[in-house]
């Protein structure tokens, strides 16, 4: 696994641009609500994201649970800049990593997804499903905490997200808005929701339903509405 000291330096130029960025715009942090711009990575993830949240008071506990996520848990910190770096090199506006960690609403999700599945693998489901609930809000996604999202994922514009507790995103994947990966309602136990294998691509408003199998590099088209297994490459 990752070492903290690894993942720092990799941070070092994010946090480097961050660093170029208030200088130049002393107000941006302010108005992102994020505070005086911290110089570590993990407590710049944990303000970006309390920054975020609608209700004034809910901000300081979701900055304190985030940087307990990222100082403490070397894989999601390492997840979690692996997905910065992927929407950065994916995503066609200018402006470097930073443009991506303060403007990106899909990595804000991730993020948020990141925090709140961690806590839910501690066994802290109330305050997982808190965060998800609260961060929830401020993306208009709803994406259960249990879910399996894997590494490098691109989520674009990150509204309208709906994933299913069972469901599975593996690594790679690119996902665009309004994008539902939902039950059938007919199956009430493991695997109800669809697994996404590597490389998919998932279209704007597409629908996804059932413990359905999509394989490696598959594109599913924009509204597309799935209920059946989908092979690789297709």
């Amino acid at each position: 696994m990752t070492d903290f000291t690894t993942l720092e330096a990799r941070a070092v130029p994010l946090l480097e641009q961050v660093a170029a960025l208030a200088a130049r715009e002393p107000e941006i942090a302010a108005i992102l609500g994020i505070g005086e711009t911290p110089r570590t990575i993990a407590p710049l993830l944990a303000a970006i994201l309390a920054g975020v949240a609608g209700d004034a008071a809910a901000r300081e506990p979701l900055r304190r649970e985030a940087l307990a996520v990222f100082s403490g848990d070397a894989d999601a910190l390492d997840t979690a800049l692996c997905d910065i770096f992927t929407t950065a090199a994916k995503d066609y506006a200018p402006g470097q990593e930073v443009t991506t960690l303060l403007y990106s609403r899909g990595i804000h999700a991730l993020l948020a997804h990141r925090v709140a599945h961690a806590l839910w693998q501690a066994g802290r489901r109330d305050m997982a499903l808190a965060v998800k609930t609260v961060l929830g809000r401020a993306f208009a996604t709803d994406i259960h905490p249990a879910a399996t999202i894997g590494r490098g994922v691109w989520l674009d514009h990150g509204v309208g997200f709906v994933v299913g507790e069972t469901a599975v995103i593996e690594d790679e994947v690119c996902i665009w808005h309004d994008v539902t990966l939902g039950s059938t309602l007919k199956a009430s136990g493991p695997g109800r929701h669809p697994r996404v294998r590597r490389g998919v691509v998932i279209g704007a408003g597409a629908i996804l339903l059932g413990g359905i199998e999509i394989g490696e590099r598959a594109v599913i088209a924009a509204g597309a509405i799935v209920l059946a297994n989908v092979g690789k490459e297709c």
